[in-house]
């Protein structure tokens, strides 16, 4: 997820904001504290998002956020957050591909193992990055 960190002072914190989420932001008194403040920030809401029935946003582009004038000033930066296990259960499905890019699939797989442990993994990790961007 992008995040926006207004630099704080001395008697200040640094103010996080997660523009994808409403109402998700933190705060960090030592600036590198700030991603980790941020993700567990992001992981608590989207927790919260899940149990009342929300949806869950998906996370964007920082595009989308940085030459917005509300957020002049800030420094940006994206923070990893497995919303997986916010997305709901799997599910089984069926769907038809040709042969050639079954094999090419499962090729990717087979040579990316620690990254794709299994053709649903990468269709997954593909669909995912198609729906973000």
């Amino acid at each position: 997820y992008p995040i926006a960190i207004a630099r704080g002072d001395d008697t200040t914190a640094h103010g996080i904001l997660v523009p994808d989420i409403k109402g998700c932001f933190s705060a960090a008194d030592d600036y590198q504290d700030a991603i980790d403040n941020a993700i567990e920030a992001i992981e608590l809401h989207l927790e919260g998002l899940v149990e009342d029935g929300e949806q869950v946003p998906l996370p964007s582009s920082i595009n989308n956020y940085i030459d917005n004038p509300e957020y002049e000033g800030m420094t940006w930066a994206l923070v990893p957050v497995d919303v997986n296990r916010y997305l709901g259960k799997s599910e089984k499905i069926n769907i038809t591909l040709p042969s050639r890019l079954i094999h090419m699939i499962d090729e990717k797989v087979s040579s990316n193992k620690d990254r794709y442990k299994s053709r649903s993994a990468y269709l997954a990790k593909l669909a995912e990055k198609e729906l973000i961007t």
